[in-house]
């Protein structure tokens, strides 16, 4: 287990030593990793840095409006709009391993736009260790390491919490003083619903995708789950009233870990699974079923893209 308060002096050291006197900017998703690494940034190069949020259409339900309230002390905390730049760049695109690239390279080109309007010359990035060794393992690109475009126009990329696991960048958030809210939050998948989406992203399933996330962390707040989502793996056919449909199959998906190498799929009860199921079907005209994913990681990744 990392020694936090060491960890914490070196890391702010280390930001300091590479940005010098110039700016940097902050890759702000809100998860774990990049609110540490923006506090760690913060505290060590303060107005120097400026934190992005990109709001890539693909969040959870209510990020944005949580970013901001969150990270209200940071003044200089900007808010991106991309949804249709990102949803237009994912177009037509099914395979997995393209959709992270297609993020990733979006990604960059949003970050190296604010950097120009705020004169930074370094990035900041909330990567950790099991982000490097799934890309550098070609499990999957991350679209913070795998996923990053060949041309990348920042003089440095800042990772300081890069050698880290998950439950050791909790450990740091802790030691931080972050809330509760952001140390003890689930993790979420830096391309976001778009790796919770089998085949092409669109509009209409990303709607179904954060509706049913939402219902599932809602319903298993009392397992404690390392992980639990939704994800739209396809469509199939269902009955709604006396109608035929042929609507989304959405997959459930809730697992206990220690650091994301490996997982195990929770034995959920019956009527937990039903209802989610009936959240899910009742609520989303165009969702036919809903199924549980039992498998663990391995073989399975967590995520499904």
């Amino acid at each position: 287990m990392v020694n936090t308060d060491s960890f914490i002096e070196e890391a702010t050291e280390e930001i300091q030593e590479t940005v010098g006197d110039a700016n940097a900017i902050i890759a702000l998703s809100g998860g774990v990793d990049s609110s540490v690494a923006a506090a760690l940034a913060y505290r060590a190069i303060g107005d120097q840095l400026t934190p992005v949020y990109v709001d890539t259409g693909l969040m959870r339900k209510g990020e944005t409006e949580g970013i901001r309230e969150t990270f209200d002390y940071m003044e200089s905390l900007r808010v991106v709009e991309a949804q249709d730049r990102f949803l237009g760049a994912l177009e037509g695109v099914i395979d997995p391993e393209e959709k992270r690239k297609v993020i990733g390279e979006q990604f960059i080109r949003e970050f190296e736009r604010e950097a120009k309007d705020t004169d930074a010359d370094y990035l900041v990035q909330g990567t950790i260790y099991p982000d490097r060794i799934e890309s550098e393992g070609n499990i999957k690109s991350h679209h913070n390491v795998g996923g990053l475009p060949d041309v990348v126009d920042f003089e440095g990329i800042v990772e300081p919490v890069r050698d880290l696991y998950k439950d050791e960048v909790r450990e740091v958030a802790r030691e931080l003083g972050l809330e509760s809210v952001v140390s003890e939050r689930m993790p979420f998948p830096g391309p976001g619903l778009a790796v919770r989406i089998v085949g092409e992203v669109t509009e209409e399933k990303v709607e179904v995708a954060r509706h049913a996330c939402h219902v599932v962390e809602e319903e298993l707040e009392e397992y404690d789950p390392w992980q639990a989502f939704a994800a739209v793996i396809g469509k199939g056919t269902g009955v709604k009233g006396d109608n035929r449909v042929h609507g989304w199959i959405v997959s459930v998906r809730s697992v206990e870990s220690r650091d994301g190498m490996t997982a195990r799929a929770q034995e959920l009860s019956w009527e937990t699974l039903q209802r989610i199921q009936s959240r899910i079907t009742g609520q989303n005209d165009n969702v036919a079923r809903v199924v549980y994913d039992v498998t663990h990681k391995p073989p399975a990744t967590i995520e499904y893209e």
